[in-house]
């Protein structure tokens, strides 16, 4: 019997060019199938090349779906229909051996089982291959690469039986040594090639700082950071310029996805009000280079309000001097008029 995660993945790996990106890399295979019954099993499956989608799989049909327009010509159009066969193969396989396992230790059904495999190419281009699977949610099975053998997450009786049925396949074994020759990498560059400008995409973080006050002892100074990518980021806040250290007051939530597939977090930091700090929320980024993103708390608004108020002045000024030139000029045209009136009356007299 095929391995059926890592079997998925070996299908992937084939020959591809040079490419220049320079970083850590890591392709990943998700696939999620959900057990109803002994006949009834739903399958979503997700290809990625660090967090760019490369392919889905068709819930209905288990055809390959395309993300990027980009994946396709990355591999020759026999390549891809062997890949869809073999998916089928693989997912059939799949769903017989868990159903089999699940009724001979009395399973309970539904249940979900996950496969999550791929392989990271590092800067030196050496790469390593990884697998692991999961039942409803916990870890089961996870590969062990040095000797190629199955380790259990979770001693049960069906993780034992599932560890039983891989360990003792040929085919499983000979694909993980495939994997660790130059398949991964070779294959790792082309979808890098390919992919280039997707990689390379740079967005800068939009950042905002505003307050919110729990209690009357407490105010919470909030960073929000948003629209940057890629996902690396990182987010400090500095107490009369120097940076605040890691402690209960420092909260920070999870970097998370926005819809235009850049990403968003918060950064929040508990103090006294009127503490007498000045406070100032710092942004480092790819996209920024060697700067900083620098946005105080408290003094941003009075800059603001400052300025707005300069430039109202500065408006007001303009607008009186209008008036007054206006009033001027008119002042001076009715004394013309008024002189020549009078100059006429004189002449007719």
């Amino acid at each position: 019997m095929q391995s059926p995660c890592c079997y998925l993945l070996s299908l992937l790996l084939l020959s591809g060019t040079q490419a220049n990106l320079e970083g850590t890399f890591t392709i990943r295979l998700l696939q999620t199938t959900t057990f109803q019954n002994t006949s009834f099993v739903e399958t979503e499956g997700l290809g990625l090349l660090e967090d760019i989608e490369l392919l889905s799989l068709d819930k209905q049909t288990w055809s390959i779906h395309f993300c990027r327009p980009w994946v396709r010509p990355a591999l020759p159009r026999a390549d891809w229909d062997t890949i869809e066969n073999m998916i089928m193969i693989h997912l059939h396989e799949f769903n017989r051996v868990i159903n089999a396992g699940a009724m001979q230790m009395d399973i309970p059904y539904p249940f979900v089982a996950q496969c999550r495999a791929g392989c990271v190419l590092y800067l030196n281009r050496t790469s390593q291959a990884f697998a692991y699977m999961g039942y409803n949610g916990q870890d089961f099975l996870s590969l062990n690469t040095k000797n190629v053998t199955w380790t259990l997450s979770q001693d049960t009786k069906f993780s034992r039986y599932v560890q039983s049925v891989l360990q003792n396949s040929t085919a499983f074994t000979e694909v993980v040594e495939i994997m660790f020759n130059e398949t991964c990498v070779d294959e790792m560059k082309m979808f890098l090639q390919y992919g280039r400008a997707a990689l390379e995409r740079q967005e800068p973080p939009v950042a905002t700082v505003f307050a919110r006050t729990p209690s009357p002892e407490q105010l919470l100074l909030v960073c929000h950071v948003t629209g940057f990518y890629p996902r690396p980021i990182s987010v400090a806040w500095l107490r009369d310029g120097q940076e605040v250290p890691p402690s209960p007051a420092l909260t920070s939530s999870p970097i998370l996805p926005n819809a235009d597939l850049t990403y968003q977090l918060r950064s929040v930091l508990a103090v006294a009000p009127r503490d007498g700090h000045s406070y100032v929320c710092r942004v480092r980024h790819q996209s920024l280079g060697s700067r900083s993103l620098l946005i105080p708390w408290g003094n941003s608004e009075v800059v603001l309000i400052a300025g707005l108020t300069v430039g109202l002045l500065a408006a007001v000024a303009i607008a009186a001097t209008l008036v007054l030139w206006v009033w001027r000029q008119r002042k001076h045209q009715q004394m013309e008029e008024s002189e020549s009136r009078t100059s006429i009356l004189s002449e007719e007299a």
